[in-house]
């Protein structure tokens, strides 16, 4: 249980903070180390850079909520971080908040947005763009599945909440392609200037009829 005593002061703790905080609740690391776990599996849903992922294990520790030791690698010398009790308190009481939902960001429909100010070939260029990264995307997500599935996934004894996640990013990006072919076959009929398009009633109506799936 969380108590006044465990609740961090000084610099504000972000989801950041809290996702490196996580992972060294999972294993001791060093900050390239975590750079490399947040690159490789939580930049799929929290994407950082780089810079200041470096930074987000030296708040931890100035906090108490890791512990940093100092060792080397072979003449490198490297800081190796652990969460410490009062890390593992404050991560479960973040855990027990139902936290926000997500937030869409795509230059790609940004740019389908402004389409009528372009050419449909511009047009249906993005959004084969859009396609592609959801297939380039999903490569990695079958590999790892797959991996789990063999019992030879990193992090093995994780696979259970990891597929949680997985399924949902499995769903995001065979979304994405189903609305990029259908998006082709909407766009691909439209004039060489997209100002003279007009409304395609019935993908209209289809688009309607797939958003009430809430309010049936």
């Amino acid at each position: 249980m969380s108590t006044a005593d465990d609740r961090p002061t000084g610099p504000r703790l972000t989801t950041t903070s809290y996702a490196i905080l996580g992972l060294l609740a999972v294993r001791s690391s060093s900050s390239y180390e975590l750079t490399r776990q947040m690159g490789r599996g939580l930049g799929r849903i929290w994407p950082r850079a780089a810079s200041k992922l470096y930074e987000e294990p030296k708040k931890l520790a100035a906090l108490g909520l890791a512990r940093a030791r100092e060792g080397s690698v072979g003449e490198r010398r490297r800081t190796v971080y652990s969460i410490t009790p009062k890390g593992r308190r404050t991560l479960a009481a973040w855990l027990a908040e139902p936290g926000a939902g997500p937030v869409l960001e795509s230059e790609q429909l940004v740019k389908l947005f402004f389409a009528d100010h372009g050419t449909t070939r511009d047009a249906l260029a993005t959004i084969a763009a859009a396609r592609a990264w959801a297939e380039e995307r999903n490569e990695d997500n079958v590999r790892v599945g797959r991996a789990y599935l063999g019992g030879e996934g990193e992090f093995q004894e994780r696979v259970a909440t990891n597929m949680v996640v997985g399924a949902f990013l499995t769903e995001l990006y065979r979304t994405v392609a189903e609305w990029a072919d259908w998006a082709e076959q909407v766009v691909g009929r439209w004039p060489e200037d997209p100002r003279g398009a007009t409304l395609d009633r019935e993908a209209m109506e289809w688009v309607v009829d797939r958003a009430g799936w809430s309010v049936r």
